[in-house]
């Protein structure tokens, strides 16, 4: 039988708690989030993202996979959907998501296939949701293609390149995009303002509910401050706070 002084300490940590959810300050929703690392990256880029979250009060998976050496669906087949499935059972709840780059595509096509619970929320970094001019013209690249991989080579704005494939996101989504570049030799193949990767247009999809471009690069929006900053805001409320660039 538990102390007098036990039994407290479990009330007023009940009550800390739901004070701390009126405040906005712990996820009222989804409890798990899940974080996807982009083309080329590994889980260690989105650390920063995760211990923000954490700090939130959020169960969070941050999943490694090999995205440079299989095919998008290989990699939401074999890599992905069996950990996200696993993780939803183990937090007993819908999931909510951050992802970025290629990760956004890669929920989008586990959605869309069935191969994942619907997302609670979800915020996406520097999407190519319309994919990259930089696929088109350098994805015929003997170099491109042993650096990135066959999925960098679906990441095109063809019709028949996987992004265009996927229609209307449906589920709640934010995108938040750069339009600083620290890479001016991709972003001369890029028309128009682009973070070096993906131009702020081709971040769009139709369906989301909110959208946000920020002062950041390509390589390293997951760790800017306000980009952090406005995927909490997403995630707890289910939109962007006022504008910050």
């Amino acid at each position: 039988m538990r102390s007098r002084g036990a039994m407290w300490g479990v009330i007023l940590g009940l009550i800390f708690t739901a004070a701390l959810a009126r405040a906005g300050e712990v996820p009222i929703g989804a409890r798990g989030v899940v974080l996807i690392h982009g083309l080329a990256r590994s889980a260690h880029s989105l650390k920063t993202m995760e211990s923000a979250l954490t700090a939130d009060g959020y169960l969070t998976l941050n999943i490694d996979y090999p995205s440079t050496e299989h095919s998008m669906a290989v990699l939401c087949r074999d890599y992905l959907a069996p950990q996200i499935n696993a993780f939803s059972q183990a937090t007993e709840g819908p999931l909510s998501f951050v992802t970025h780059s290629m990760g956004g595509i890669l929920l989008r096509y586990m959605v869309k296939e069935a191969m994942i619970g619907m997302p609670y929320r979800a915020v996406m970094l520097s999407p190519p949701n319309q994919g990259s001019e930089v696929v088109d013209r350098l994805g015929g690249l003997w170099l491109f293609r042993v650096i990135n991989g066959p999925a960098g080579h679906e990441l095109g704005t063809g019709g028949d390149q996987m992004p265009a494939s996927l229609g209307p996101v449906t589920f709640e989504l934010g995108v938040i995009t750069g339009t600083r570049t620290i890479n001016f030799i991709l972003s001369a193949l890029i028309p128009g303002p682009d973070d070096g990767k993906v131009a702020v247009d081709r971040a769009r999809v139709e369906g989301m509910s909110d959208f946000r471009p920020l002062s950041a690069t390509h390589p390293f929006i997951m760790k800017n401050r306000c980009a952090i900053r406005q995927t909490r805001a997403f995630l707890n409320r289910g939109q962007f706070t006022e504008p910050s660039i």
